[in-house]
């Protein structure tokens, strides 16, 4: 237990890092593990954090664990919610669980499966691995960007990566969300899009922020 603590602080540095709070005082407030001082202390013991200022540092090898713990749980809550559906607090729960058993080869796996996403649900980003880098081999992910798509194919939309909340809005005002069946008609000069019996044009940067898969 004391093992999935250190990931549980690893996690919560990564994350505080992001939005630029990871001071001591903050871990220490948001840690939701019991003893956290202590889980801080045998991760400076075991040369993971430098904790000797007040903003709390990774080391190298405290880097490439937190980044595996949050590749993990990304890549689950991607799975949990665009693939099974399931609600926020069943997918934070069960995300939790996921990160802690998952090994290398079935992350890649996992990751290869579902396209390699940039993003969590929320809209953080998937640290890249191995399998990334190799995204145009010769096996072709299950879920992709609508980009990729072949023309006149019928696709269903998974999930959605938008830059913004208010370019979210827009796509959903126009039918555009997880679940629709969508066809790719046209990529020059804009790609065109079918959806029930309305064709709209969008540019690159959107339909590469949209994930489908085949029907």
């Amino acid at each position: 237990m004391t093992e999935q603590g250190q990931d549980e602080i690893l996690e919560l540095l990564w994350t505080l890092r992001e939005a630029r709070k990871a001071s001591r005082s903050e871990v220490l407030r948001s840690a939701t593990e019991p003893a956290p001082e202590r889980l801080l202390e045998e991760l400076v013991e075991g040369g993971m954090v430098d904790a000797s200022g007040e903003e709390i540092l990774l080391t190298k090898s405290g880097e490439d664990r937190a980044r595996g713990i949050i590749r993990r749980h990304r890549l689950a809550e991607v799975l949990l919610q665009n693939l099974f559906d399931l609600d926020n607090a069943q997918m934070e729960n069960s995300a939790c669980q996921i990160e802690h058993i998952l090994s290398e080869p079935v992350v890649e796996s996992v990751c290869t499966f579902l396209g390699h996403p940039p993003a969590c649900p929320h809209g953080r980003p998937i640290p890249r691995g191995e399998c990334c880098d190799r995204i145009r081999t010769e096996i072709r992910p299950l879920v992709m960007r609508l980009t990729e798509a072949s023309l006149g194919a019928t696709v269903r939309i998974v999930f959605i990566t938008p830059r913004s909340k208010k370019r979210l809005e827009k796509l959903s005002a126009l039918g555009i969300v997880p679940g629709s069946r969508v066809r790719l008609l046209q990529r020059n000069p804009s790609f065109v899009l079918e959806i029930g019996q309305t064709t709209i044009a969008v540019d690159r940067d959107i339909t590469d922020e949209i994930y489908v898969k085949p029907t």
